[in-house]
């Protein structure tokens, strides 16, 4: 359970769902970590684990956040960028506040964290971007979600080509995975109940993903065990993406 001894990490939106898995995960392997939220520190945060208030599509606040990286840590061995908002819309009811809130956390808010933290890596540093199979395989009502998480993919493969050797970049794509924006995601069909049941149905591994399943991944790609793989970006979605569109649990 040492995989991350003597590494350093930035992991952003760590209050919750998968950024708090991956936080606590990373901990588990030996890494020392700050994290941060739009809000206060959670309460049931581990002690050791340094939290900074911050938005991540504000520059400013970024700017703070790596600063003080810098003066706890000296250095920078690994940045997870998690934060995400979602907007259960189409493009057509989308408004430009919508587009201000979520791409400014979404991609805005990435590229600004992997703008300031390169400098401050440590050579063999692994960045792993929080994306999304909405990226690739539209999910209804979420366009804009949608369009940022493309957003994000291109920018790992670009973060990789130009920044390697001494950097790694990988973007991780979960599918469902049961958090709070998975429920967001699936109240906007007409019938909530029967969409999650047939979504259920084409997953091969025959269940939704947990936050625990995304921090796996996260921690593999963090290690030095990984060291080979960059510019790339690893769909976790139990199968769902590999399957026919038809329904199995009709055959």
């Amino acid at each position: 359970m040492n995989m991350l001894r003597h590494k350093t990490a930035l992991v952003t939106g760590g209050r919750q769902g998968i950024g708090r898995a991956i936080v606590d995960r990373f901990v588990a392997e030996g890494a020392r970590v700050m994290t941060c939220g739009r809000g206060p520190r959670p309460d049931d945060l581990v002690a050791e684990v340094l939290w900074e208030t911050t938005d991540v599509a504000d520059k400013s606040d970024v700017d703070a956040l790596t600063d003080r990286v810098v003066a706890e840590f000296g250095e920078l061995s690994i940045l997870v960028n998690n934060a995400g908002v979602q907007i259960e819309k189409t493009i057509v009811e989308t408004t430009d506040a919508d587009w201000d809130l979520l791409m400014g956390v979404n991609a805005k808010g990435v590229f600004m964290l992997c703008r300031d933290c390169i400098p401050i890596m440590v050579k063999g540093g692994s960045i792993i971007n929080i994306g999304s199979i909405s990226a690739s395989t539209a999910d209804p009502g979420l366009a804009l979600y949608n369009a940022s998480k493309a957003f994000v993919q291109g920018l790992t493969r670009s973060i990789a080509v130009d920044h390697g050797p001494a950097i790694r970049c990988n973007a991780i794509s979960p599918g469902w995975i049961m958090t709070g924006m998975a429920d967001a995601a699936f109240a906007v069909a007409n019938d909530p109940d029967s969409a999650k049941l047939d979504a259920l149905a084409r997953h091969p591994a025959g269940r939704f993903g947990e936050p625990t399943d995304i921090a796996s991944l996260a921690t593999w790609l963090a290690s030095d065990e990984a060291g080979f793989a960059t510019g790339q970006c690893y769909t976790l979605d139990g199968g769902m993406t590999s399957a026919s569109p038809l329904n199995p649990g009709l055959f």
